[in-house]
């Protein structure tokens, strides 16, 4: 029988560690299908700030979510007013728009990493920060493509602004944490977003975890740069992030999509492969004459069912040829692409690309 790679998302609690148990929330509508959130509780009861309930991550703001968080909870015998904090590794709205929203219920702490700041403050704006992914579409040469992303934003319902409220506390590198009974440090790792943060468990020596946010994901490659203060260079700053992972101590994979997985540095390498492969098909592609990364996006194929472009839905397309104008980007420091925008038309100028 093959395996089923979808069953970590059914809505059913695992425990991973004494204490620790992953919490799988629905995400209706999304291929992504459930983001899971990680309940610490220190084993023994634990009193005092370190003893409380912690979850890492918070989920998306919808009944839904909202549902199976309760009775998952339930089954270990707690309820949602009883979770004190949340440690949320970013911005995205499966992350953190549950956690401010029992927050406003409940009176929890929130805590994000400080590089979320200027996204932050894009969302609670009135454009909700889609503008720079619409404007990056139009400079890659995909002019149709922003149009229709222009027109599907003008329909979409807008999430709720209160659940995009300022965290409690900002998260910075190597700050120490004590939470629901064990020890945890936060480490930067921008690339997704620019302060995508993970927590490393240090309670035990012998099996150290890794809540990795969607940093490492053990089945599908995360977003670059997906957010709404982006800035040149994410691609740059995922590999170095992974890299830095690298050099540290393995430990056990808590992913925010996807099962547990025995080894981080076994998927960091399988992620690092996977972009060398990919930057290595896009300068191919440039130099048989593609000069946008629109243009590139089309001639290389998506997913692990290899999907054209045009198969895709449209937020899909969308995040297919931003992540093409990042390894682009990555290309043209590397000196094995020339990237060049077009005179004249500023910021909105569309950037060609020719063999170096």
């Amino acid at each position: 029988m093959i395996p089923d790679r979808h069953a970590w998302s059914r809505p059913e609690l695992e425990t991973v560690a004494p204490g620790v148990h992953r919490l799988p929330l629905p995400l209706p509508s999304d291929a992504l299908r459930a983001v899971n959130v990680y309940l610490l509780a220190a084993a023994e009861g634990g009193a005092g700030r370190d003893g409380e309930l912690t979850l890492v991550d918070g989920g998306w703001a919808i009944e839904a979510s909202r549902d199976v968080l309760s009775r998952l909870l339930g089954e270990l015998g707690v309820e949602t007013a009883e979770v004190r904090r949340f440690l949320v590794t970013h911005v995205h709205r499966d992350h953190y728009s549950q956690a401010v929203a029992l927050r406003r219920e409940h009176g929890a702490r929130v805590s994000l990493g400080a590089g979320e700041r200027d996204s932050l403050k894009r969302i609670q704006g009135p454009d909700r920060g889609f503008s720079a992914q619409v404007d990056a579409l139009d400079r890659a040469g995909a002019h149709t493509l922003a149009a229709e992303v222009r027109s599907w934003l003008a329909t979409a319902e807008a999430p709720p602004t209160e659940d995009f409220a300022d965290p409690d506390d900002w998260l910075v590198d190597g700050q120490h944490l004590a939470a629901g009974g064990r020890s945890l440090v936060v480490r930067e790792t921008p690339g997704h977003t620019r302060g995508h943060v993970v927590f490393v468990d240090e309670t035990a020596a012998d099996r150290t975890m890794l809540f990795a946010g969607d940093h490492v994901l053990p089945h599908i490659t995360p977003s670059i740069g997906f957010e709404p203060a982006a800035q040149p260079g994410a691609l740059t700053r995922y590999l170095s992030s992974l890299a830095a992972l690298r050099t540290e101590p393995d430990r056990l994979l808590l992913p925010a999509h996807g099962p547990v997985a025995p080894s981080v540095h076994a998927r960091v390498d399988e992620l690092v492969a996977h972009h060398d492969r990919r930057l290595d098909e896009i300068a191919a592609a440039v130099a048989t004459g593609l000069p946008t990364a629109a243009e590139v996006a089309g001639a290389i194929r998506w997913t692990r069912r290899e999907h054209r472009l045009d198969e895709l839905e449209t937020f899909n397309r969308m995040l297919a040829v931003l992540e093409t104008d990042a390894h682009l980007e990555v290309l043209a420091a590397q000196g094995r692409v020339a990237r060049v925008a077009e005179p004249g038309d500023g910021s909105d100028a569309v950037v060609r690309h020719t063999a170096a």
